[in-house]
């Protein structure tokens, strides 16, 4: 009665604002909208989320768009409902692409017109029992229920079950000669209930495994990790639950009635409409079909001859095998070159190493049991393994590095640094965590979290954000082989830990800001703002900033480098002259950082809004910068998005132009990387939260009155200059790019890396999305393709010349570079033994056209001149 009571009183104020014609359209819609939305808050579910998209006949994906624009207001639906949609979504998102997965996997696994009408209903039969028993299994075993990868796993696990049950001749190649092979051996239809794994012979596991690997080799899965998964947590599931019968046949009442309790418990989807392709499971088909594509239109004459983007299970398979792949050749100890390192330190480091990895082994695998699944320990085990492998590959890297920076060997201090060594290991256990963990949306612009997302694995080690923050600029720089993605995902945590994290009480942040403010008195500053219009450049690495403060920079010449010391103490010498604490090189760094990304949020923010008065942006700048140098007790457990926000709007109202705070959150929920939560929850004071607006009243306006009214002022203060702007440490070429001299040819990085198939690297998805698309060194296709390109470098040459004569001093080429194995292939002149007569010849091609051009460029110029003469 209450939510119904509540659910009107919501209804009637949506009907009541301004353009309510939608809203009254959809009366149905809008209730249900409502009705879920109070029952949320009041924790009073009695219906399942299937359930009332049924009742108002309207789709998963329609549900979620429509819930969006009821909350045009930001005051309809609380960070409580935010985030059970969000966990739906990510529970709708992981289904759908399992669900796709699979049909798709089923079509290859058995035959699609059987000999017989009986076989044909047990194919059906086998599809929908597996998907019940694959749905009840993921629903026992997973606490996670966005884990995408080990989810797959699982599936494979359940697939082989069943593979196992069927008859050869409903089977597929290679699976029907997998099954007969098991067949043969004797171990097919054997019931487990009541085996014991331990019981069983080394060879009857060899054979029931032959399935499993034909299904890994298909999928580009790993072997080994999903050996774990159907040892450790199906085989107990099967002789647990009671579902097989005599036969070994799972009773589909059981299964049924097992994966009710799930179904009502959750109170979310009923995963089995998937079979019946129920309205409501529907995906968006308008959203479905935004395929990425060049800057050039497809010609509407030509036939449509689109690649769909990887599907979120290949890629994620994808990324893993390309991991494992890299750290194959490392090892889970110290290698020689390592030892090398810690035999060469005042106090050998080594044994502290070992220990530390091995206790945060347990810790890791407790806390990823907890979160996943008790079931799921071990591949928490595998994973923490790999995380080890590429911590000692990188500090490895990082100490070659530093030899190389300082000619030293001794880096005793750094190699004896606790926090140190836990945050490299942490931000290694995180690279693997977010190439498993992998977002099931194909949206690349919305990558929710998981619940084993960044700063999960903070928790877990109990680690600091600043401290974390140290490690990842280093990490990068020195293992090259990340991939794009996941240099992307670090700079993200980077930007987590500035924006927020490293705000939060307790953070180590605070006591560096107060110890620079003593160290020179009140007039001292974080960074001094005459250091904002200059390039972001250093040589900090993250020895220098894991011993900082070490030293004034002013006296750098006068004292040993970083890690030099020969001290077996790990804490700097204190000069007994001085007692001034020392100048830290973290903290400058850190407050470059944070100028620099609350610059550029700032910046985006206010074309968005504000393009139309360019003069207040300085003056917007110059308040949220002075409040991050001098009122940084305001971002204490806050968000440097409230703080920008806070500042636009006070300069707005002082200057008397009309920007309301519900025009300026929905500007910013459209950004990239931001959450709704950051503006309806804001710290008030102590465990006391309101909307931003209550914080710009009581807060933000009480601290910085005075300050914000000097600019409405004859005298404002001084503005701050703005902070230049670099490229990103981690930037990468825009793509894709077109070809010089105006032809219709774009060049572009594959997005997703390779399919890894019998350990050869063939691209899966190439892009841009164009009319041709061209793989060097693999199979081309039909001649017409040549001679299509022939045609359209032809018609570049006739435009070349076209241009040539119509200007007399064209804009120069920038010139393409190709770099194989470091050495330059764009003149031609030097060819890999590997390479074919059709890259040869398309490389002096090339050098040809080019020279060609350069000296029409040449001509162009020297006629040019002559006439000015």
């Amino acid at each position: 009665e209450s939510v119904r009571e509540k659910a009107w009183k919501t209804y009637e104020s949506l009907s009541a604002v301004d353009g309510a014609l939608a809203y009254n359209k959809k009366k149905k819609e809008t209730w249900g909208v409502c009705i879920f939305i109070v029952a949320i808050d009041l924790d009073e579910m009695t219906f399942t989320f299937t359930d009332l998209l049924k009742s108002i006949s309207i789709s998963v994906c329609t549900f979620f768009q429509f819930l969006k624009e009821v909350d045009v207001n930001m005051d309809t639906v609380s960070t409580k409902v935010d985030s059970t949609v969000s966990r739906l979504k990510k529970k709708y998102d992981v289904l759908l692409a399992l669900y796709h997965k699979f049909e798709r996997t089923c079509g290859l696994i058995y035959l699609e017109q059987p000999s017989s009408v009986n076989r044909a209903q047990v194919v059906v039969c086998s599809c929908s029992e597996s998907l019940l028993a694959f749905q009840t299994f993921r629903g026992k075993v997973l606490q996670v229920e966005d884990d995408l990868v080990i989810s797959f796993q699982l599936l494979l696990c359940v697939l082989d079950y069943f593979i196992k049950l069927s008859p050869p001749a409903m089977l597929k190649e290679p699976y029907k000669s997998a099954v007969t092979a098991v067949t043969v051996n004797g171990s097919a239809r054997t019931p487990r209930r009541g085996q014991n794994r331990s019981t069983r012979t080394s060879k009857q596991i060899d054979t029931d495994t032959k399935v499993i690997e034909v299904l890994c080799k298909e999928h580009d899965c790993n072997l080994d990790e999903v050996k774990n998964v159907y040892f450790t947590s199906f085989i107990p599931f099967l002789n647990s639950s009671g579902i097989v019968a005599s036969n070994g046949l799972p009773e589909v009442e059981v299964l049924s009635k097992q994966y009710d309790e799930l179904y009502l418990k959750n109170k979310d989807i009923d995963a089995r409409l998937f079979l019946d392709h129920d309205e409501t499971l529907q995906p968006d088909v308008i959203a479905c079909s935004q395929l990425e594509r060049t800057p050039l239109k497809n010609n509407p004459d030509e036939e449509l001859n689109l690649i769909l983007p990887q599907t979120p299970v290949r890629a994620a398979m994808n990324n893993i095998q390309q991991l494992i792949m890299i750290l194959n050749s490392a090892t889970d100890k110290p290698s020689e070159t390592l030892t090398m390192y810690f035999n060469n330190c005042t106090v050998n480091p080594n044994d502290s190493i070992l220990k530390r990895v091995e206790s945060l082994d347990h810790i890791f695998k407790k806390k990823f049991a907890e979160a996943v699944g008790q079931g799921c320990a071990e591949i928490g085990s595998q994973r923490y393994k790999l995380g080890v492998r590429l911590y000692y590959r990188v500090m490895e890297s990082m100490l070659k590095s530093e030899e190389e920076r300082l000619s030293v060997q001794n880096f005793s201090k750094l190699l004896n640094d606790n926090v140190f060594h836990t945050s490299l290991l942490a931000c290694a256990v995180e690279v693997v965590m977010a190439t498993y963990g992998r977002n099931a949306s194909q949206s690349d612009d919305t990558s929710a979290e998981t619940d084993l997302s960044f700063p999960w694995i903070l928790n877990v080690f109990d680690l600091k954000a600043f401290d974390f923050y140290k490690v990842i600029e280093s990490f990068i720089k020195a293992e090259p082989s990340l991939t794009r993605e996941m240099i992307k995902h670090l700079e993200r945590c980077e930007h987590r830990i500035m924006e927020s994290l490293a705000w939060q009480s307790g953070s180590p942040l605070f006591d560096l800001i107060k110890q620079s403010k003593e160290r020179e008195g009140q007039t001292d500053q974080p960074e001094p703002t005459s250091t904002l219009n200059l390039p972001l450049q250093h040589n900090h690495t993250a020895a220098d900033l894991y011993l900082s403060p070490v030293r004034s920079p002013k006296k750098k010449a006068s004292g040993p480098p970083p890690g030099a010391t020969s001290t077996p103490d790990a804490q700097p010498a204190v000069n007994p002259q001085t007692q001034k604490p020392q100048k830290s090189t973290s903290l400058s760094l850190f407050y470059k950082k944070v100028y620099l990304l609350a610059y550029l949020r700032l910046r985006t923010l206010f074309f968005r809004l504000l393009s139309e008065h360019p003069d207040l942006e300085p003056l917007i700048w110059t308040l949220f910068q002075h409040t991050l140098q001098n009122e940084y007790e305001l971002m204490r457990d806050r968000h440097l998005d409230q703080i920008m926000m806070c500042s636009m709007y006070g300069i707005c109202k002082v200057k008397n132009v009309d920007l309301r705070f519900k025009t300026i959150v929905s500007a910013y929920k459209e950004l990239p990387n931001t959450n709704q939560e950051t503006f309806k929850r804001v710290l008030i004071r102590e465990e006391q939260y309101d909307s931003i607006i209550v914080f710009y009243n009581l807060v933000f306006m009480q601290k910085l009155k005075t300050n914000i009214l000097q600019y409405a002022s004859n005298r404002p203060p001084t503005l701050s200059p703005i902070p230049h702007i670099p490229r990103s440490p981690y930037q990468f070429s825009n793509s894709p790019r077109r070809v010089p001299a105006g032809n219709n040819i774009y060049i572009s990085p594959l997005k997703s890396p390779y399919k890894f198939s019998d350990g050869f690297q063939s691209p899966t998805k190439m892009t841009p999305r164009s009319r041709i698309l061209v793989s060097i060194g693999e199979s081309f296709g039909t001649s017409e393709k040549f001679q299509k390109i022939n045609q359209m470098v032809c018609n570049s040459d006739c435009q070349l010349k076209r241009s040539a004569e119509v200007s007399a001093a064209p804009k120069p080429l920038k010139r393409l570079r190709f770099d194989i194995e470091g050495q330059d292939e764009a003149d031609g002149s030097k060819h890999l033994p590997q390479e074919s007569k059709f890259q040869q010849k398309l490389a002096e091609m090339t050098s040809t056209r080019t020279r060609m051009q350069k000296q029409k460029l040449n001509d162009g110029n020297d006629t040019s001149a002559s006439e000015e003469k």
